[in-house]
């Protein structure tokens, strides 16, 4: 126990002097501390002064410097304000000027508003002219030009047109008789009648049902061997065949005519007859192609192009036999030719084909100058017999030698007695001419006269000029042409006349 407490003693006194001993050791430190926080305060001091004194020379400097620029800055604007007063006096000067001027201008600015203001109107009215004709076709750009120049022409137009044609039209009637009658009174051919028939003859009644056949057996064999129609009806004594391809209705023909020579008729002679009626036909055929060249005088054609053209022999045009038309129209070809000098060999081969498309019309679609071109390209022939061939229907044909045989078709088409028409397609013709002119908004009256050669128009004074006329009258001749098929020419007359009525009373 004493040890226990002696040992407590101990450690307490320890303890009293450890803090005795750690108490003077912090005395110490804080002396030290003390001593520094002095020794760095008064250098603290030391520095702010140093740094003081910097600042308040900076400070100084500063504000000299400052004083220095305040006076160049002073000195530059005394010097601007001289300037700017110098300047204010000029300005004061051209103001003066400029017053003078815009009173000057003033007045021009007035003048040319005006002047804006027409300009404007015609720009609006340019513009609206712009517009139409910017909807305007090629053509209808033409037509409203040439509108334009024959309302404000009209008169002198029409006028110089007729001294014109006064002047030429004489002239050139009279060079044109006196070829066109040379030319004809040279050449004579007779009128050979059309071989082609629809009516066969036959001795009695009797052979129309031998023709028939039981239950219609030989009616029907030959109906399907030659492409025709019989017609077997109550006329007496005759047969008729119906057939729109001439080649078949002639044929059928000869095969009639030998099977009632022969008197025996049953399917194998309709078929052994059909077939030499064939081999007769072809052979007269080429025969009548050598004829009509050996009779125009021309040559170098190829043997086949000869025996198309030998069809036309078996071909009718309003009745008119097409291989004697093409040799008509060859050798008046030649003649005119020789008269105005063209190329003669040219116009005979021209003229003597130029109908040769109606030799195959039947049989190939195209119009018959089409057809006739493609013939001669395909044989080979020239540009210069092509074009007689191509054109001789057109308005202005290329060449002199086509202009020819287009003269020499009118010629041999119009001859009184060529060619055949029925009273119905005469009446309607006349008609179809009447109607043409008509339909003009303009014309009051129209009429067909000396069958059908001339058509007399009368117009309406009030609503056209002169001008207006003559080109009505070329619209209407061109209609005429474009849609009517007729023979020869047809002259139109167009008749403008105001009347004036008052009465007395």
């Amino acid at each position: 126990m004493l040890e226990f407490l002696l040992t407590a003693i101990g450690l307490a006194v320890g303890a009293f002097l450890g803090f005795l001993y750690n108490k003077k050791q912090s005395e110490n430190s804080l002396d030290s501390a003390e001593q520094k926080s002095k020794k760095l305060l008064e250098d603290t001091k030391n520095k702010s002064q140093s740094m003081i004194f910097e600042a308040q020379e900076k400070s100084l400097k500063i504000l000299n410097d400052a004083k220095n620029e305040i006076s160049e800055e002073k000195k530059s604007l005394k010097t601007e304000k001289e300037s700017f007063q110098k300047r204010e006096i000029i300005f004061d000067e051209k103001l003066l000027s400029l017053e003078d001027k815009q009173s000057k201008l003033a007045t021009e600015k007035e003048n040319l508003e005006k002047e804006r203001i027409k300009i404007n109107e015609l720009v609006d009215e340019q513009s609206k002219k712009l517009q139409e004709i910017a909807t305007l076709t090629k053509n209808e750009a033409r037509d409203l030009l040439m509108k334009t120049i024959e309302n404000e022409f009209a008169p002198d137009i029409a006028k110089k047109i007729r001294e014109v044609q006064k002047l030429g039209i004489e002239d050139y009637e009279k060079e044109a008789k006196k070829i066109l009658m040379l030319a004809m009174q040279r050449f004579s051919i007779p009128l050979a009648n059309d071989i082609t028939t629809t009516n066969i003859q036959i001795p009695n009644d009797e052979m129309k049902g031998r023709i028939i056949g039981k239950e219609g057996r030989n009616i029907k064999i030959f109906e399907q061997i030659t492409g025709v129609e019989l017609i077997v009806d109550d006329t007496p004594g005759v047969i008729t065949i119906s057939s729109f391809n001439p080649i078949r209705r002639h044929i059928a023909k000869k095969t009639l005519d030998m099977l009632i020579a022969d008197g025996r008729i049953q399917p194998a002679r309709i078929e052994e007859f059909v077939e030499r009626a064939k081999e007769d036909l072809a052979l007269d055929i080429k025969k009548a192609g050598e004829e009509a060249v050996a009779e125009v005088g021309v040559g170098g054609l190829d043997s086949k192009l000869v025996q198309i053209l030998g069809r036309l022999k078996y071909r009718t045009s309003y009745g008119q036999n097409i291989l004697n038309h093409s040799i008509e129209v060859a050798i008046i070809s030649g003649l005119i030719a020789s008269e105005v000098g063209a190329d003669v060999t040219v116009a005979r081969k021209g003229g003597l084909l130029h109908d040769i498309g109606k030799a195959v019309d039947f049989e190939v679609q195209g119009t018959h100058p089409e057809i006739g071109k493609n013939i001669a390209i395909k044989f080979g022939l020239p540009d210069s017999i092509v074009a007689p061939i191509a054109y001789h229907h057109d308005d202005i044909p290329p060449t002199l030698e086509a202009s020819i045989v287009k003269v020499a078709d009118a010629i041999s088409g119009s001859r009184p007695g060529s060619r055949k028409d029925s009273i119905e397609n005469y009446v309607q013709r006349l008609n179809d001419l009447e109607n043409i002119a008509t339909r003009n908004d303009h014309i009051s009256k129209a009429y067909a006269i000396s069958a059908g050669r001339e058509l007399r128009i009368f117009a309406n004074s009030d609503l056209m000029s002169d001008l207006d006329a003559l080109n009505l009258a070329k619209k209407i001749a061109n209609d005429v042409e474009n849609e009517l098929k007729y023979p020869g020419e047809i002259k139109i007359t167009m008749i403008r006349e105001k009347r004036i009525i008052e009465y007395a009373k």
